[in-house]
């Protein structure tokens, strides 16, 4: 087997345009890099650029490479749904047939109080809410009586803030936990979490003790697989949370998408792993979701900075995979999630002359790649796109 490592770097939120089911989403014309690009004059990744990203779809101030770095590609989602858990479910294999519920009016009565009786007080809010916007109303609140403020989003999320001097976080993580455990279908949400914040009246603001609570997959991943054969998976950022835990031999949480680069140049230099699983958040979180389109461009560029000396940190049987979750196009209208491809790039030493992958037909292409490459079995969902040798199948 040429591979020994495997990195796979989940860019959240970076969408590669709008997937064929994008208008039973209400997501027509949503295109996170293309229209990202075009609003601010085009992107300055020539990193991105080398490994064949313009190659894949149009995007303004990124040329097609004569000779890319990378096979280069898109994946269209399978899953029912468009939200972090979904998406890097079907990364690992898992297909939903079914979405997560959510609450476009806030959570019905009898959630309310099921949340209520799992925490043993009331709550403030319960609506769908920007979390740096329900802060400042309903902070000022919370801070007198303790309540904590409960809210939700265009995703499956059942969200809990609480002030850090007025509620220990250790409090909040425990208090989410009790709201996951009767969080139940028909009601059981992709995520429950955890908003511990900080500051005065005016200047509120969420801290790093972010903590999500997801549901376990309804089935075996390539994470479990992989643990069962002896396999080592870290994973840096969210994605722990995502999965419940499973699968994965150590977690590094992070506050933003710079400590997640500085943690994965550590990982890569290190030992004792055999995939490196990132996610990086702030394209989501940060900018995506407050319709940024100028901090999304100059994050993206960021990242290419660090990636053009990340790739010479990489050894020779490393495995590089870039990837999105979903897409979250922050020019449109709306601060929800995108139904979009997502960009796929895939890049080893050895590779000159990366092949155009086309539109292929999943995610779950991407973990299928992963467990064929570290364990050199067929994944059940997904099909691999390069060979043992680092050459695009297909």
């Amino acid at each position: 087997m040429r591979f020994s490592r495997v990195i796979l770097l989940v860019l959240d939120g970076v969408g590669a345009g709008e997937a064929p089911d994008a208008a039973a989403y209400g997501d027509t014309g949503s295109h996170t890099l293309a229209n990202t690009a075009r609003a601010v004059g085009g992107l300055r990744v020539p990193t991105l650029a080398r490994l064949g990203l313009g190659g894949i779809t149009h995007i303004a101030g990124v040329t097609p490479a004569t000779e890319a770095r990378a096979h280069h590609g898109r994946l269209c989602p399978r899953s029912a749904g468009k939200d972090s858990t979904t998406g890097h479910w079907e990364l690992m294999g898992c297909v939903l047939t079914h979405p997560f519920p959510t609450y476009p009016d806030g959570f019905p009565a009898d959630v309310v109080a099921r949340v209520e009786d799992a925490l043993g007080r009331r709550i403030l809010g319960n609506r769908v809410a920007s979390g740096t916007v329900i802060l400042e109303e309903l902070g000022p609140r919370h801070l007198e009586t303790g309540a904590p403020i409960v809210y939700t989003s265009a995703d499956s999320v059942l969200q809990i803030a609480a002030h850090e001097a007025r509620v220990a976080p250790a409090q909040l993580y425990a208090w989410c936990e009790a709201v996951r455990a009767v969080m139940v279908v028909p009601h059981a949400v992709g995520r429950v979490i955890a908003r511990p914040f900080a500051g005065s009246p005016g200047r509120f603001h969420r801290t790093a003790g972010r903590r999500d609570y997801s549901l376990a997959p309804p089935q075996s991943t390539v994470l479990d697989r992989l643990a069962g054969a002896g396999r080592r998976t870290l994973t840096i950022g969210k994605i722990d949370d995502l999965f419940a835990g499973r699968g994965i031999a150590h977690a590094l949480h992070t506050r933003d998408n710079r400590e997640g680069m500085a943690r994965l140049l550590e990982a890569v230099r290190g030992d004792g792993f055999d995939l490196v699983f990132v996610n990086l958040v702030d394209f989501d979180s940060m900018w995506g979701h407050r319709n940024d389109a100028r901090a999304f461009a100059l994050g993206l560029e960021e990242f290419d900075a660090f990636l053009g000396g990340f790739l010479e940190e990489l050894r020779e049987r490393d495995l590089l995979i870039i990837t999105a979750d979903h897409g979250n196009d922050p020019t449109t209208p709306g601060t929800d999630h995108s139904r979009e491809y997502a960009p796929l790039l895939v890049h080893h030493h050895g590779l000159v002359n990366g092949r155009l992958l086309g539109d292929r037909d999943s995610l779950a292409d991407v973990g299928a790649t992963v467990e064929w490459i570290l364990s050199g079995t067929r994944a059940p969902a997904g099909t691999p796109v390069v060979d043992a040798a680092g050459a695009a199948t297909g």
